[in-house]
């Protein structure tokens, strides 16, 4: 017999009011674990902060890895979303604009919660499923900001899927570390500052460095 994946919740809710404790328990379980952290969230926690008994969270959820898988899948879903709504009414022409969009898309999905951010990616366990779901969300990222860099007439970078990987690893890195802290800096200091840095990347890679004379 397969081992049971701890990661995966026992069923889907289908009725309406069980879609609806679906959600209270999993709200609950983004307050606790960021009030507590990932080994104090239990699940007694989650199930009295949600108003059921623990009986019912199990119904749900076999564990609370299972939890951190949908709050994971819910933070993945929600990043992608935001990106794709502001994508839909059309490119801006400037660059700047365009990464901006890009940035500022990336430090909304970080900053609603982000002591919540800190446990779903620094102290939960990850489950292969869920790395290569991670993987796959990263992958989506690249190809849509490939798109956007793709002819752009102020991109001279070689190789556009290249420059696109070093976008998306950039911004995650530094919005993450900046914004989904303890101590975050101001977000629209830390958009402007992003910008500008990547615009002058993308501006002047590939071009021949001029000769100090």
């Amino acid at each position: 017999m397969a081992p049971t994946d701890r990661f995966k919740p026992r069923r889907k809710p289908s009725q309406q009011r069980s879609v609806q404790t679906r959600r209270w328990i999993l709200a609950a379980a983004a307050h606790v674990f960021a009030e507590h952290g990932y080994g104090a969230g239990t699940t007694n926690r989650i199930a009295e902060r949600a108003g059921v008994s623990i009986g019912s969270l199990y119904q749900y959820f076999p564990n609370k890895d299972s939890i951190l898988s949908a709050l994971m899948d819910e933070h993945l879903e929600r990043g992608t979303s935001v990106l794709t709504e502001r994508l839909a009414p059309g490119l801006p022409g400037e660059l700047d604009d365009v990464l901006r969009l890009f940035v500022a898309a990336t430090i909304d999905t970080h900053r609603a919660d982000p002591k919540l951010h800190q446990v779903l990616f620094e102290e939960a366990p990850r489950s292969p499923t869920l790395l290569a779901r991670l993987h796959e969300t990263e992958q989506f990222v690249v190809e849509m900001v490939t798109y956007l860099l793709t002819d752009h007439p102020q991109v001279s970078v070689p190789d556009t899927r290249l420059a696109a990987r070093i976008v998306v690893a950039t911004v995650e890195s530094l919005v993450h570390r900046l914004i989904a802290t303890a101590d975050p800096v101001d977000p629209d200091e830390l958009e402007r500052e992003i910008v500008e840095l990547l615009g002058g990347y993308l501006r002047s890679a590939g071009r021949p460095t001029p000769e100090i004379s």
